[in-house]
């Protein structure tokens, strides 16, 4: 198998209201498209092209673009955004953008990949895919690489759960993101300052959907809030759990089983605690304080009617 990518000079700049597809397809020029190829766009020049441009700095707009923080070290702020992508400053860019302005995600980028997608078919007869792409860090891993925010026509994650390999193995949650593979391998061709906003990567036909089928989008690719085992950073986890605000338990996760949250009380704490039903612990009243901090971070909090409060503290599962 072979799968290149190619990204084509000459584009101009981007402005509001330009329209990508002809910069598009005067960039790739004789080389055109095929059917099965997959055009990536990077983020930057769909927010230009659509008025994402705005004036001021990250930190002006960053409040705007959260819905909630996840982690904050030093100057650097890490927050969900309301696409759902966890990203340092909301994926608001101040580079290759004129001093004193800055460029936000796009609204949707799903549905812009979808109008681009719609447009490539009506102007060339060809069916491809679209990703729209972003760069992103990863925990645990030095450096950036590119990601797919916005996706059309695509296969964005393959399963392979259920299939054996061969030597006969049953592969249990194997599913490659392949629209962020493809994002990636965009990138290389793409370059950081090589002004090259397009790429066409070629030769996995097999992952592009029918013409009348956009797919799921790169918004498949995004855990649900609590799905995630890293929903804060440590630090803000720490922080979060001593406020004990009922909104910000959902990214610590679904309740855990009262079977681990008694091992873990007494793991951390030393506490045993009583079992009253399936979705109600007691603990006696004169337990480690820290016991309702550790209780909120898995899921559990005070129950409303606690009983004696001269002998014993109970705890209930969280609901949504």
């Amino acid at each position: 198998m072979t799968v290149s990518a190619t990204a084509p000079d000459g584009v101009p700049e981007v402005r509001a209201g330009d329209d990508l597809v002809d910069l598009l397809l005067a960039a790739i020029g004789t080389a055109g498209l095929r059917d099965g190829d997959v055009v990536v766009v990077t983020s930057k020049v769909v927010s230009k092209a659509e008025g994402r441009v705005v004036a001021g700095s990250r930190e002006e707009h960053l409040v705007a673009e959260t819905v909630r923080v996840v982690a904050r070290r030093g100057p650097t702020t890490i927050v969900r955004t309301r696409h759902g992508l966890t990203m340092a400053a909301a994926g608001i860019d101040a580079s290759n953008v004129a001093l004193g302005s800055a460029v936000l995600l796009p609204l949707d980028p799903d549905a812009s990949a979808r109008r681009l997608r719609t447009t490539l078919l009506q102007r060339t007869g060809h069916n491809v895919g679209v990703v729209v792409t972003d760069t992103a860090g990863r925990a645990w891993r030095e450096g950036q690489t590119d990601i797919a925010v916005g996706a059309a026509g695509l296969v964005v994650a393959e399963d392979f759960a259920g299939r054996l390999d061969a030597h006969g193995n049953e592969l249990a949650v194997t599913a490659p993101a392949v629209a962020d593979e493809i994002a990636g391998l965009a990138e290389l061709a793409q370059g950081k300052l090589g002004g090259r906003p397009f790429a066409v990567v070629r030769g996995r036909a097999d992952l592009v959907l029918a013409p009348d089928d956009h797919g799921p989008g790169a918004a498949a690719l995004v855990r649900p809030e609590g799905a995630d085992l890293f929903g804060y950073g440590a630090r803000e986890a720490v922080v979060r759990a001593l406020g004990g605000v009922a909104s910000d338990a959902v990214p610590f996760g679904a309740p855990v089983a009262v079977g681990e949250l008694l091992d873990v009380a007494a793991r951390a704490l030393g506490v045993t605690l009583r079992v009253l039903d399936d979705d109600v612990v007691v603990a006696p009243a004169d337990a480690d304080p820290r016991l309702t901090v550790l209780a909120f971070a898995h899921g559990w909090l005070p129950h409303p009617a606690t009983g004696d409060h001269d002998t014993d503290l109970r705890f209930a599962r969280s609901t949504p």
